[in-house]
This record gives structure tokens, sequence and C-alpha cells, in this order.
């Protein structure tokens, strides 16, 4: 009996066993941490969700997402192994000839074309070591210009701006901790209830403080409720609703003269500007009231501290940096910017945005921050990776302008990492049939996305789970992500297949790493006396000290909080503030396409869905677009509540359901773009681009609505 009971109780321990995985949320750039605890019950896996209470950040809270992110982890639809496609059919081969095909194929283009004729597309979720690598991959291993990535769709126009005003891009000036310190706050293009759920607390916390929260939106949400004023501007007006607001900043004398003389250039122009707007005109163009633009006005101006923050719904369009700019103008000549309970900032969309783009993915970009075109920056990079100078490419071209050489047929293969551009560019019937004429496309995904439908070989990914690595979050706090879980199936890190594909392409003396601290090691060194120093930062301390922002130059530096507390970036120390003028959205409504689009988040969802539309619960929860209409355009256009509808611009078009909402303008539709397929919105999203940051204009085009 004694021998039957311990067998019994072995074999039960044996059957049932739990795993604890600590872990950060691998969606939004809050970057929550938390446990997943994994539990096995004989035959049966139950996952717990615990948040970690000592997060300095998210303060122990999750939103629905983080809750049920380990789904798509174990759902069953994983790809788990090297697919190649023959006759139009994927098949299941080995690693090894997956990646002798790719290098003979790769090989073979360049030979007969020349280096630039194949493409490397990043992704924003990527971790800071991947995203490095990926930048070096390209550069050294295939020698090509052409790399790119998905965040030039989410903070390049926030990012140029900052660089052009402030001479350095970071963010957040300041800590999410000051928030509930400014007595004024402005949240234009931000839906922060959905996006950044967990993130509400201190907007709360400032409210009931005191402080007075404008929300700029055309519709109502879930964030504008939170609002003392919510001003309802017509999509592509913002810069101009700016202008009316500092014009009656100007006028009623709530200038910071002294901040503005000793610490900025440029207010002189804008001055003599502001004086031939006429706030009348700015109501007529924004649809917004002039006692409402003059309220918002006194309220920032009279404040002694105050936050801007803005995110995509003012950034993600053709006109996205003049009119950052002109958000931190707000900023600026009030002087609210360099101390406690004041600062700008853009709020991050992507789990690893702000990473991501300081390290090398973008096209004009070295790591650290560093610019491509720099001859000093060029050589201090080549010399970390043990090459010449002269062997570095030059500054390739953004994101769409990639797929536009695709379709040129300049570059005829392309490699994918991390992202999905058939669902995520705008214009995406003409992204599709670009990338269908491509001689060679590989995509390294965990699923088997819209994009990845297309490839010709499909290399398997691990999840987050998984896959250790430091991302950086909206705020600038670089903070480790422990992959704990073992890999499933024949999975392998992203750094593993890129040192993989480097070796079989001969390469292996610059991508011999064994570990994602080793590639976070030379990072450090290649970020070193760049705007973005992570030198000082090891994984010891990251795990030490829960995360440090940068710049943190050596080692020991606690990392720097808040930026431009008595100096901004620039050689002289100021900071420009620029002039900016009427700007409109480069396509208007017309008797044709008689309403505006525009197009976010959700709250259950994100990017492309390709993740979230794997966990049953969030699918569950929401399971389509609905786009969002007034009652009285419906009615106008005799559409009802619930219907499935076209809609339709010059450039293609989506079918969605139907949802009514007084909350949103009447001119103006809105949907959420995290489905692919025919209930793509960005099948009729307009593709023109901002001449500085390349930002396409996602958040206003000129459509039409018809039953289906």
């Amino acid at each position: 009996m004694k021998d039957f009971l311990a067998n019994f109780q072995t074999k039960y321990k044996e059957l049932n066993k739990e795993d604890i995985y600590d872990a950060r949320c691998p969606f939004c750039s809050v970057q929550c941490s938390m446990q997943v605890i994994e539990e096995r019950i004989v035959s049966r896996k139950v996952f717990k969700v615990k948040p970690n209470k000592e997060d300095p950040v998210s303060g122990g809270r999750l939103c629905i997402k983080g809750v049920n992110a380990h789904e798509h982890v174990v759902n069953g639809q994983r790809i788990l192994y090297p697919l190649l496609k023959i006759d139009d059919e994927f098949h299941r081969v080995s690693w090894s000839l997956a990646l002798d095909y790719i290098k003979e194929k790769l090989v073979k283009l360049q030979a007969e074309h020349g280096n630039d004729s194949l493409g490397v597309y990043g992704g924003g979720s990527l971790t800071n070591e991947e995203a490095y690598l990926l930048g070096k991959f390209a550069r050294v291993a295939l020698k090509t210009k052409y790399i790119d990535y998905n965040g030039r769709f989410c903070m390049s126009s926030a990012a140029t701006a900052a660089n052009l005003v402030f001479g350095m891009d970071r963010g957040l000036t300041c800590e999410l901790s000051d928030i509930p310190e400014a007595e004024c706050i402005i949240l234009a293009g931000t839906n922060i209830a959905e996006c950044q759920p967990t993130l509400m607390p201190y907007f709360l916390k400032a409210k009931k403080k005191g402080s007075f929260i404008i929300v700029i939106d055309p519709r109502e949400t879930l964030t504008t409720k939170l609002a003392d004023l919510h001003i309802k501007v017509r999509p592509g007006m913002d810069a101009n609703l700016i202008n009316g607001m500092l014009k009656f900043i100007v006028e009623k004398g709530y200038v910071d003269h002294s901040f503005v003389k000793e610490r900025t250039k440029g207010f002189e122009k804008l001055q003599e500007f502001l004086q031939s707007v006429k706030l009348q005109v700015i109501s007529e163009l924004t649809g917004v009231s002039v006692h409402v633009i003059e309220l918002a006005a006194e309220k920032f101006g009279k404040s002694r501290s105050g936050i801007v923050l803005t995110a995509r719904g003012v950034e993600q369009h053709a006109s996205g940096v003049e009119t950052v700019k002109n958000f931190i103008n707000l900023s600026l000549i009030t002087g609210k910017i360099g101390r406690r309970g004041c600062g700008y900032g853009s709020i991050t969309g992507q789990a690893n945005g702000q990473g991501g783009r300081e390290h090398g993915q973008k096209a004009d970009q070295l790591p650290g921050y560093r610019s491509l075109s720099n001859l000093a920056h060029r050589k201090y990079i080549a010399g970390v990776w043990g090459i010449r100078e002269m062997e570095l490419p030059r500054k390739g071209v953004s994101a769409y302008e990639m797929i536009q050489k695709v379709a040129e047929k300049e570059i005829k293969g392309l490699f994918i990492m991390g992202s999905n551009p058939v669902v995520s560019s705008p214009n995406a019937i003409f992204v599709e049939k670009a990338l269908g004429q491509l001689e060679f496309l590989v995509v390294a995904d965990l699923f088997l996305s819209e994009t990845a439908r297309m490839a010709d070989v499909i290399l398997p990914t691990t999840s987050y789970l998984e896959d250790t690595g430091t991302v950086t979050n909206l705020e600038c706090r670089v903070v480790l992500r422990e992959g704990m879980r073992r890999k499933l199936g024949e999975t392998k890190h992203d750094w593993e297949i890129l040192c993989e594909l480097a070796n079989k392409m001969g390469k292996s003396e610059y991508f011999s790493y064994s570990s994602a601290e080793e590639i976070f090691e030379e990072l450090r060194v290649a970020s070193k006396g760049g705007i973005a120093d992570y030198y000082g930062i090891t994984y010891q301390r990251l795990k030490d000290e829960q995360g440090l922002y940068w710049p943190c130059p050596v080692d020991g530096h606690p990392g720097k909080k808040h930026l431009f507390t008595s100096s901004f970036a620039h050689e002289d120390g100021k900071a420009v503030i620029f002039t900016v003028k009427q700007q409109v959205p480069k396509e208007t409504i017309s008797p044709e396409y008689p309403l505006f689009l525009t197009t976010g988040r959700i709250m259950h969802h994100y990017l492309t869905g390709v993740q979230t539309r794997k966990c049953s619960k969030l699918k569950g929860s929401v399971s389509e677009p609905l786009l969002i209409i007034h009652p009285e355009t419906a009615k106008k256009y005799q559409i009802e509540e619930g219907v499935l509808v076209k809609v339709q611009s010059k450039r293609g078009c989506a079918v969605m359901r139907t949802s009514f909402s007084p909350g949103i303008r009447e001119d103006t539709l809105f949907t959420s773009f995290h489905w692919g397929d025919l209930q793509s919105i960005n099948r009729v999203t307009n593709p023109v681009l901002d001449p500085l940051s390349k930002m396409p204009e996602f958040k206003v085009c000129a459509v039409k609505i018809t039953l289906l």
C-alpha cells in the first residue's frame, strides 16, 4: 500500500505541474509586467495571469489584451516549422533546406541585379536586440540600403518634429508620474482609455487634483468622457486649431517671455504670422467655435504647469510633422517644458515603437539614433561592426516607398520580419499587387498572416513568452522582457534566424552571438555617445532596478528621467519655434465622396490583429470591424444600423458593419484597422506622404458608403 501511494503521488506530480513565467505584455508601449502561470492538470492546461504590483509604470494593472495575450501563444495555429511554397501550397521543410534555399535565391538576385535589389522590412514590436540585428543584417550581410519598418506608420511624424524642434527625439520629455502634477493636460488624437488603458490612473489622479483636461478628437471616446473640454475638430485640421489657440495666448499675454527669450528662437516670426490669423476663419476651417478655441487657450495659457500629449490622430497625416511642431509650440511659448508637471510627449503605439527606431531599422539611422548620412557616425558604427566605412550602404527609403520600389521592380526580393504590410500599409490593394510580383519573398512570423500567405518561404518565430530581450516603453524606460517558456516545435528566435541566415551567406564572423544578452552588449557599445545612449545599461541593472531611462551613458548612471531642464539638444541649446501655416488634408470631400473617414484602434485588438484575433476572448468580444456613423448621417444615406456596407474611396473599398453613435461628427466615419482581406480599411486609405517623415495620411480620406 505504501508503494502504491508513493507511486500515485509521483505520477500525480508528473501530471500536475505548474510553471511560472515572468513576462511583459507583447502589445502596447506601456509594457506592463505580469506572471503567467501555466498549470497542467492531468492532460489539460490552465493559464492564470497575475499583474506585477511592483511595476513602476503600470502599478499592477493589466488591460484585457494583456490578461489574454498568452492565448495566441498556445492556440494551436502557430507556425512551428519552416514552410516552402511549391505549386502554390506550403510544405514543411527542414531549417537547413529553408536557409539554403533562401541564400541561393538572395545571392542569385544580387548577382543579377545588384545589392539593392533586396529589401528588408522590420517591425516596431521586435526587441531592441532584434531591431539592432536586423539593421546590421541588412547593411552587413545583405549590403543593401533598403531597410525600413512599420514604425514609420507609428511615430515618424512626432519623431521628425521633435528632432527639428528639440534637436532629439524621445517619446516623453518627462515622466509619466509628472501627469498628476500638471494643472492642464492636452490629449490630442489619442484615445488612451482604449489604447493604453493601464495609464488612465495617472489622468484620473490629475483630475482629482484639479487638472483641467482637454481632449481633441473628432469623435466621442472613453477618453473624451474624462475631459473637461472635448474639442470635436474636423479631421486634419488640428494644426489650424492650434494656430487659433496660439493667437489667443499671445494676445492675452500668457507667453512666458523670459523662457522664450533665453531658451528658444523663432518666436518673432510666429508672432508676426499670428497677426494675420483670424479666429473666425479658424473656426470655419476646424468646425470648432471661437468660444471653445479661446477657452482651451485660456486654460492652458494661464495654468502654471501643463503637459501636451499627441498620438496618431494628429500625427498620421501628410502634414503630421507641421501639426506636431505646432502642438510643441504650445509648450514652448508658455514655458511648460523642462520642469515638474510640464512637458511634451508622443504616446508610442507599438510595443517597442520607441526602441525600434533608435538602433538601425529606419532607412536613415544607425544604432544609438545616429545618422546614416553623418560621416563620423558611419565611421563609429563601421568600427563597432568591424567593416570599412565605405562598405556601409547609404540611406534608403521609407516603408511605403519601399513598396513603390517593389512595384517599380527595383526591389526584387524582400525579407519581412515582425510585420504585416499587406494590412498595415495604406492603399493596401496596391501593396498586395506589388508584393505579388516579387521574385522572392521571405516572411518570419508566428502565424500565417495576410502577408505570410504570399511568401515563398515562411520562417517560424518565437512568442513573447519564449523570446528574451529588452524593449523601450513610451517614457523611454528600457526594460527587460525574459522569455522563460520553452520554444514550441522548431521555432527560432528572430535573432537566431538572422544569425543562421547570415552565417549561411558567409558572414558568420559578424553574427556569432549565443544569446540576446550578448547582442545587447554590442548594442551598448554601438549606442555609446549617440543620442539614444544605452552604454550604462546592463541586463543585471535592468533586473535590479526595474528599468532605466536613456540616455544612460556610464555604468552607475541613474538614467535621465527629465529632459531639457536647462537646455535643449541643439548645439546652441535652444529649441526652435516653427511658424506653421494653414494645413489641410490632401484629399477633401466632394459630391462623389461626401464623407471623411478616419481610423484608429479599439481596446480588444492590436495592430493588424494577427495575434489578438487568435485570442478567443478578444475575438469573441469584438469579432469584426464596425463602421461608426452618426445616426443623422445614416438617415441621410438610408442606411440602417447593423447592416453590411461598402466603404469606398478612389483607391478601393472595404466591407464592414454599421454601428450608430451620436458622438461622432456628422461628416465623419470611423473604423478600426485590425482586420485583413475585404475588412481591411487600409484598402481605402490615402498613401500620400508627409514630405519629411514619410508618414502616410491614414487619418483622413474622402469616401462614400453604399449598401452591400
